[in-house]
């Protein structure tokens, strides 16, 4: 427990009540926070997991549909996505990843255009021949930048411009960079958009088309087997309480959290979720702690974007497309993923299940309207992309919202980027904003994690190292 004449830097107040120390604690259950529990606990250092919600997984977690568990916010692996290839062979489950080839397309001037193989783009009538081939070219003079540094300084549309021409740029780019980015469109930087087409690129086979990987029970069973490994290797998860600040001493060291009118001490604390949001746990810093207004300036420096997410459990497919991308500005969404076009609606009671996806502010009004009132208004958008649509279609619906779904990654990221480890003795920060030059996805989440969970450890050990030292000198005894 904390000397009673030590400072808090957050003067949120303690409760009396306190809980059993730990070695580390990791605010939040998704991905990131998992990864650096395993890492830990299979190096011998004591870890609890403090998690907001009933559930772990975070923006991986999961409900019921059709009978079966099913991702709250659509999922899919690429080939390349390594470590949650690794993660799921080392949970024993990789015989539950399938593979699938998809199709995808384009919603543009009220029709739907197949865009799945390099045949596709050849036939894509918003563009005369040679954008088309333009458009063909670019993903391969793309995949010749062979750094993300080259492109750093450069916005994506500057990048995209120079690669395939301006109109080219107009009718498929723009459209989904304005949808997915709002405001932020034009200030968004190539290396974000770098980073996707490579992953598409690696995704596809010789054919062209594209292949990509399920689990067979969705997030859930991969999160099933992950929480019991942890448990197995003694990591303690305090679930459906939130954290409510991090407790910083005046000498400048971290002394623990405060959650559910609980403080659990520990002399180091992994922070996961959005920068914005762990600046709120260290929102009173003293004035003599100069290091610490520095650091909420670089934490609240990030700018995010929220999802709404509508699910629909239909008794009948709409498409027999998996990924549209919308480029109609005045469509609601700018993606209609239909799961049950990659995984088999057997699995789901029948039922056909489709996402439609949105980046917004918080303040937009998608965000802030009721479930029902989401569900009325994109009703007669979905008929106009969908002509035969009927809501009798749709046996269920689901509204699904998260504040921090997507950091806004501009020209000169590195310059702002949060670290990971931060200038208070044992306070780290890892989330999908420290994940560049990838996007955000569950396979960088455990790849991050598992890295600072190592790096903890490390720092854990050198402390232990160095106290070792400092006794030994004091005592005289020698090795």
């Amino acid at each position: 427990m904390p000397s009673t004449n030590t400072k808090s830097v957050n003067e949120e107040p303690r409760e009396a009540q306190e809980a059993d120390p730990t070695d580390v604690v990791v605010v939040g259950a998704g991905f990131t926070g998992l990864s650096a529990a395993l890492e830990l606990a299979e190096r011998g250092v004591r870890c609890r997991v403090i998690e907001a919600e009933p559930e772990i997984g975070g923006l991986a977690g999961t409900f019921e549909a059709g009978g079966n568990r099913l991702d709250r916010f659509y999922h899919h692996w690429f080939s390349s996505d390594q470590e949650m290839l690794d993660l799921a062979a080392e949970l024993g489950i990789s015989r539950l990843l399938e593979a699938h080839e998809t199709r995808t397309g384009v919603y543009y001037a009220n029709t739907i255009f197949r865009l799945s193989a390099p045949l596709d783009v050849l036939r894509f009538a918003p563009l005369a021949m040679t954008d088309r081939i333009r458009l063909g070219l670019l993903a391969l003079r793309a995949q010749r930048v062979r750094h993300w540094r080259d492109l750093e300084h450069r916005t994506a549309e500057e990048w995209l411009v120079s690669l395939g021409g301006r109109r080219v740029y107009e009718v498929v780019w723009r459209p989904l960079l304005d949808g997915k980015f709002g405001k932020y469109a034009d200030q968004v930087g190539a290396t974000w958009m770098w980073t996707k087409l490579h992953l598409r690129g690696g995704s596809r086979t010789k054919s062209g088309k594209e292949t990509l990987y399920y689990l067979k029970g969705g997030c859930e069973a991969l999160l099933d087997a992950f929480r019991a490994r942890l448990e197995s290797r003694g990591v303690e998860f305090v679930m459906n309480t939130r954290v409510d600040a991090v407790h910083v001493s005046e000498t400048g060291g971290v002394e623990g959290v405060t959650a559910g009118g609980r403080f659990h001490p520990a002399r180091q604390v992994l922070v996961t979720c959005a920068p914005q949001a762990a600046a709120e746990l260290l929102d009173q810093p003293a004035a003599e702690h100069l290091a610490l207004p520095e650091l909420l300036r670089s934490w609240r420096g990030v700018d995010y974007l929220g999802n709404v997410c509508l699910v629909l459990e239909n008794n009948r497919r709409l498409s027999d497309t998996y990924w549209l991308n919308v480029n109609d500005p005045s469509f609601p969404y700018v993606g209609v993923i239909e799961h049950t076009n990659l995984d088999r609606p057997e699995r789901y009671g029948g039922k056909h299940v489709v996402y439609l996806s949105k980046y917004l502010p918080t303040d937009a009004a998608l965000y802030t309207m009721s479930d029902e009132e989401v569900f009325e208004s994109s009703l007669p958008h979905i008929r106009r992309m969908f002509p035969r649509f009927d809501r009798n279609w749709v046996d269920r619906y689901h509204v699904w919202r998260a504040p921090y779904a997507q950091p806004v990654i501009t020209p000169g990221y590195t310059r702002t980027m949060p670290a990971v480890e931060s200038p208070v003795g044992g306070l780290f920060l890892a989330g999908m904003a420290q994940v560049f030059p990838e996007d955000r996805g569950i396979n960088y989440a455990v790849r991050d994690g598992r890295r600072v969970g190592r790096l903890i450890a490390d720092r854990r050990a050198g402390r232990a190292a160095a106290g070792t030292a400092e006794v030994l000198s004091t005592t005289g005894s020698s090795a």
